[in-house]
């Protein structure tokens, strides 16, 4: 119950921001970036394995709400606007990845940026180094599996198990219905099972 509170109250939050900064308040657009800079680079590395890749979507993004936040009319709430945005681009650079035929990034960068996998190996296996790789190898796989979803059902994979969105703002992030987004997922999920199935 008290996460329901906070998230509800992050929104009004948001609300405020927004309106203030539509107004021209500058600190109150600079205080809404510092509230979502952290979970747009995370969504962004986590679709695209690539930091500068991420860091490019970042920039664009905040640059394009920076640009259209006097369009944003309060129907949805502006962290799914914002979702919709970075989601879209990355969905772009996907696209362009595909056509050009280029391997998704790497998960560490020159920056140092590493997946979510590294740290859960570090924390459970750093005592055992059999377990260490056994976990190493488990990571890799997981990753081939999900770089073989097609981007729209990484994008709804990665919103719905790694950000915690519902259905309904899955589809609302991708311009489609909560069922489309549902069935997406899905078929996401049953690709995964059928390359992992000895994992799960």
């Amino acid at each position: 119950m008290p996460a329901v509170v906070s998230s509800a109250s992050a929104a009004l939050d948001d609300a405020a921001l927004v309106r203030a900064a539509q107004r021209g308040d500058r600190e109150a657009f600079e205080r809404l970036v510092r509230a979502h800079d952290r979970a747009v680079l995370r969504l962004a590395l986590s679709l695209l394995r690539s930091p500068e890749d991420a860091r490019d979507v970042y920039q664009e993004s905040f640059l394009r709400v920076y640009r259209n936040l006097h369009r944003f009319r309060h129907g949805s709430s502006f962290q799914t606007w914002l979702y919709r945005i970075v989601v879209n681009l990355c969905l772009d650079q996907l696209r362009k990845r595909r056509v050009r035929r280029e391997e998704p990034g790497e998960t560490e960068g020159a920056a140092g940026v590493r997946n979510r996998f590294d740290g859960l190996r570090e924390a459970r296996a750093d005592s055992d180094p059999q377990r260490r790789v056994l976990s190493g190898e488990i990571g890799a796989r997981i990753q081939e599996a999900l770089e073989r979803l097609s981007p729209r059902e990484r994008a709804v994979f990665e919103l719905r198990h790694y950000h915690g969105m519902r259905l309904r703002e899955v589809g609302e992030v991708l311009g489609t219905t909560e069922e489309a987004a549902k069935n997406c997922l899905f078929r996401a999920t049953r690709k995964l099972r059928a390359e992992l199935g000895d994992l799960l």
